[in-house]
């Protein structure tokens, strides 16, 4: 319980002789990890790059903190930044939930893009952001991959892509649907140029983006125990008339199946993607 979570707290300051104040024991400070059930004080979770410090529990994150967490401080320079959605089909209520999530989550769209570097490599990055509208990508989350693409295509730079997503969006029908396609066809053409994509899937990637950009990486990671799939198990089960293996969809199932190349844990995934950068930097050499 949360009471004893508080008790335990303070009587570990109590013997290292630190000093709690009182608003640090506020309910607001406090989260439950969903998996282990643990009440964690919310600052060690964020200072655990937000996976939870019993079970390892990956929280998912906004696409600012992600940023933070893996581009070099203050190199990030975003493009796109107000590109904003219309409402292309006149879908009743649209707009104003657009609106609501633009002021509740202070970014514009459900994807953030730039140029930064990452222990001094430059790359083209772009971060999908679960809490607008569950990353569902639209036209403008489509067009502003689509232009990152082409930024590093212009640039001659690595590009990064974080996914997570509910699928395509159903508010814009099948212009929604038309990103995938769109967005495809400029890795295509980043291919064509002989420049490395990295794409890294976390907790949940679904739908028209795991059917689209996030699964034509060069290189697949993912992080522990992400859903990854196309349609609900649900669905599929319904579908094929069968009974799903145990862990079907995870992470952990897709590498092992080779639908994914590495399970990468967050604390790690910085030092990784350099890794990567680097030993591609270097082919690139070679090749000249």
């Amino acid at each position: 319980m949360v009471i004893d979570k508080i008790r335990k707290i303070n009587k570990s300051d109590e013997s290292t002789e630190k000093n709690v104040k009182a608003s640090d024991m506020l309910v607001g400070k406090w989260v439950k990890c969903d998996n282990c059930k643990e009440i964690l004080y919310k600052e060690e979770v964020h200072n655990n790059f937000s996976v939870c410090p019993n079970c390892g529990k990956h929280f998912r994150i906004s696409a600012r903190r992600r940023i933070h967490q893996i581009i070099d401080e203050g190199t990030f320079i975003e493009t796109n930044e107000n590109m904003t959605t219309k409402n292309p089909l006149n879908f009743e209520g649209y707009e104003k939930k657009i609106e609501a999530l633009k002021e509740k989550t202070q970014i514009n769209e459900a994807v953030k893009t730039g140029f930064g570097k990452i222990n001094g490599e430059d790359v083209v990055i772009a971060v999908m952001d679960g809490n607008f509208m569950m990353g569902s990508m639209g036209s403008v989350v489509g067009e502003k991959i689509t232009c990152a693409i082409e930024d590093a295509i212009e640039k001659k730079l690595p590009i990064i892509i974080f996914c997570v997503s509910g699928g395509a969006r159903m508010q814009e029908g099948l212009i929604s649907l038309m990103q995938m396609a769109k967005t495809s066809e400029a890795l295509a053409k980043l291919n064509e140029a002989g420049l490395l994509y990295v794409s890294v899937l976390t907790d949940p990637t679904t739908g028209g983006v795991t059917a689209s950009f996030a699964s034509l990486g060069d290189i697949i990671l993912a992080e522990p125990n992400a859903l990854i799939g196309f349609a609900g198990p649900r669905v599929i089960e319904q579908t094929v008339k069968q009974k799903l293996p145990e862990g079907f969809q995870r992470a952990e199932f897709l590498l092992e199946h080779g639908f994914i190349d590495k399970i990468v844990e967050r604390k790690d995934m910085k030092e990784t993607l350099y890794k990567i950068l680097k030993l591609h930097k270097k082919g690139e050499t070679k090749n000249v």
